[in-house]
């Protein structure tokens, strides 16, 4: 089992408190593994300043443990909402980087044999989709909504605020000379510091769907 830092895992702890208590917000759950969410967070920054778009399988392996899902499910709960929703996410693969404002969903025919072995022929045909917004909230836009319209499963957006020398100058112009003031939560292995998470799940409809982060097994971090 691969080692996750410290940081993150405690960034999924204050993450699925919020979870536990806005729980009657959202009308399913998603389960995400936390190796999974670091292994985004790893491509997420090898690709700065750009966007990018990740296509993930439920695991058919791995159905939802009855306590996590009971946990995190509030009064507005709908069964059967979407595609892959009895199920954990399955492992994440990188699709497609687009540029620092928008990354689009790679045409079925670009991609037709590439993922064969793992895929099939309809290689790049995921159930979930996830995309990033660098330095900026994870508020889904009019194309946002109008590429989820063609997801089986859900849509989910990661932003993630974050510190580089790069920078520096510009901060100084708001008399903070000293990055630690910043309060970052970790650092990444491409040397940036991070000051913040936030990720959004929602279906097509317009539903709400709470995503809370786990181990592989699917048992909320906590």
């Amino acid at each position: 089992m691969k080692v996750v830092e410290e940081w993150l895992i405690e960034a999924a702890r204050d993450y699925n408190l919020d979870s536990l208590a806005n729980r009657d917000s959202y009308a399913a759950v998603l389960l995400m593994p936390i190796e999974t969410m670091e292994t985004i967070l790893d491509w997420t920054f090898s690709s700065l300043p750009d966007e990018i778009l990740v296509g993930m399988d439920p695991n058919p392996a791995k159905s939802n443990p009855g306590e996590t899902i009971e946990a995190y499910s509030g009064s507005a709960k709908k069964d059967n909402l979407f595609a892959g929703q009895g199920f954990v996410l399955g492992q994440p693969h990188f699709v497609n980087r687009g540029n620092s404002e928008e990354v689009h969903h790679v045409p079925e025919e670009w991609v037709d044999g590439i993922f064969a072995q793992e895929r099939g022929v309809r290689g790049g045909r995921f159930t979930h989709w996830l995309h990033t917004h660098p330095n900026a909230p994870a508020i889904p836009s009019e194309a946002d909504a109008n590429a989820a319209q063609w997801t089986e499963g859900i849509d989910m957006i990661l932003g993630i605020h974050f510190f580089n020398k790069r920078h520096s100058s510009w901060l100084k112009k708001f008399g903070i000379n000293d990055q630690t003031k910043l309060n970052p939560i970790g650092r990444t292995k491409t040397g940036h510091s991070i000051l913040g998470l936030e990720m959004i799940g929602f279906h097509r409809t317009g539903f709400g769907v709470n995503l809370v982060i786990t181990d592989e097994n699917g048992i909320a971090i906590v």
